[in-house]
């Protein structure tokens, strides 16, 4: 099972860092988490490639180039500040967090759902339901809940 907390803190220290891009293994999750985070304007751009850097040809993940195969990330900044100040892990494998539809609804409209607090203005909540991994305003749009896996802000 890939760890989310792994993706979120090689983002985040990169972010600190104040690094223009970053590699980070490639996997299913970690790239559908990714292009959560560019289509809501946090990242420039999303690319695969190998340890050494992006593929400028398209090449095939097989089981021989596995080890290697990473994803490029390219940081976003606004006038020299991280577009993403925070992406915390919620869901643990210790302890997973499920929601409803209902109880997403509580916690985007800004109260307080389980043991979570609820999410500010410019946040959002990556869920894994089982229609993939969503932002909390798609799965609520498709009426699906699921585990929260991680927010950002």
């Amino acid at each position: 099972m890939p760890r989310v907390h792994d993706l979120c803190a090689r983002i985040q220290n990169g972010f600190r860092s104040r690094l223009q891009s970053i590699a980070v293994p490639e996997t299913k999750m970690n790239l559908a988490i990714c292009n959560i985070l560019y289509k809501d304007g946090f990242l420039t751009s999303v690319a695969r490639g190998n340890h050494l850097g992006p593929d400028t040809t398209f090449t095939p993940t097989t089981p021989s180039n596995v080890a290697t195969r990473r994803l490029w990330l390219q940081l976003k900044y606004k006038e020299n500040n991280p577009t993403l100040e925070q992406m915390t892990v919620v869901s643990k494998p210790s302890k997973k967090i499920t929601y409803t539809v209902s109880e997403m609804k509580f916690l985007s409209a800004g109260r307080r759902a389980k043991f979570v607090s609820p999410l500010q203005p410019g946040e959002i909540a990556i869920m894994n339901t089982n229609r993939g991994v969503l932002s909390i305003r798609d799965a609520i749009e498709e009426n699906v809940g699921g585990e929260i896996l991680c927010r950002v802000k």
